[in-house]
């Protein structure tokens, strides 16, 4: 992929637009408790009027939502937009989807939101894949404030993780949902995997989905040009009861640890946990010996 370059850092009183995407809004306590997380630092967040549409599943129809998109996105008073939660749909609004000449504001989120974010930085925009706004109020101290911290321009420390495959490698940082990402394999929207290091999480996904998943990136070769991995939480992906079946690590472990590249699991970043914000198409350092991960440079 190319290397992206953050937008310029926000301030105080600077203005950003929710936008609902995807899924239609369901925890609404939560959401209004994300968004006042970051009126709490001096961000003027706009809300807008069709936050809690519904069309079946989703947050609205695809014209909706994409309009809402597009609304936030072309405000030149705004400088970032903040995803109210994943759930699926976001990729159906990449279809005939354009983000302009010179695409340069902060977008935040992650799980379903892995497609903005990796259409985003085909333009050479580094988005962050980082909590949205149902799940920012429950993240730990020290997360929310890793994400204030690097909006606003200041470096990120290492993340600390266990190694399962040793060395050490180089390259753009690439966070993606697991499930997100197979399905954008081979299409328009996904960046180059050249010299990436992938970050994956995922949640409510069995094991045999997960090997699934796993087995068809090896299949196509996708992975065959990636530098390191690193595995956040894999979360409710239990096996099913009375079924047999390998545990999730097993499944990791057996369709990941033979690619021969550094391998670093359990970094708090993902689902029903600490989600520590990581910027995509940033530099980073994957040290598989020590089991940390190093962004910036």
């Amino acid at each position: 992929m190319q290397r992206c370059r953050p937008p310029r850092p926000l301030q105080p009183g600077d203005r950003l637009h929710v936008v609902v995407p995807s899924g239609a809004l369901r925890e609404v306590e939560r959401f209004h408790q994300g968004i006042e997380c970051w009126r709490s630092q001096g961000f003027v967040v706009e809300v807008p009027k069709t936050y809690d549409q519904r069309w079946g599943y989703l947050a609205g129809k695809d014209g909706d939502r994409r309009a809402q998109l597009r609304a936030a996105w072309d405000d030149p008073d705004s400088r970032g937009i903040l995803c109210a939660r994943g759930g699926y749909g976001g990729m159906r609004l990449l279809e005939d989807w354009d983000w302009g000449d010179n695409p340069n504001k902060w977008l935040i989120g992650f799980s379903d939101i892995t497609s903005l974010l990796w259409s985003l930085s085909l333009h050479g925009v580094s988005g962050v894949h980082a909590s949205v706004l149902t799940t920012f109020a429950t993240e730990p101290d020290w997360s929310r404030q890793r994400l204030f911290d690097w909006v606003q321009g200041k470096s990120l420390p290492p993340l600390q993780g266990k190694s399962w495959i040793g060395g050490q490698a180089q390259g753009l940082l690439l966070p993606a949902n697991l499930t997100l990402a197979t399905h954008l394999l081979h299409t328009p929207i996904q960046p180059s995997l050249e010299g990436v290091i992938l970050a994956l999480e995922d949640v409510t996904e069995a094991p045999y989905r997960i090997d699934r998943m796993l087995t068809q990136w090896r299949l196509s070769g996708a992975l065959a040009k990636v530098r390191g991995i690193v595995l956040g939480r894999f979360s409710q992906c239990d096996s099913p009861e009375g079924i047999p079946s390998f545990s999730v690590e097993g499944v990791l472990r057996d369709r990941l640890a033979d690619l021969g590249i550094p391998l670093v699991v359990d970094v708090p970043f993902g689902h029903d946990g600490a989600n520590a914000a990581l910027p995509v198409g940033i530099p980073a350092l994957l040290d598989g010996d020590t089991g940390s991960l190093h962004i910036g440079g």
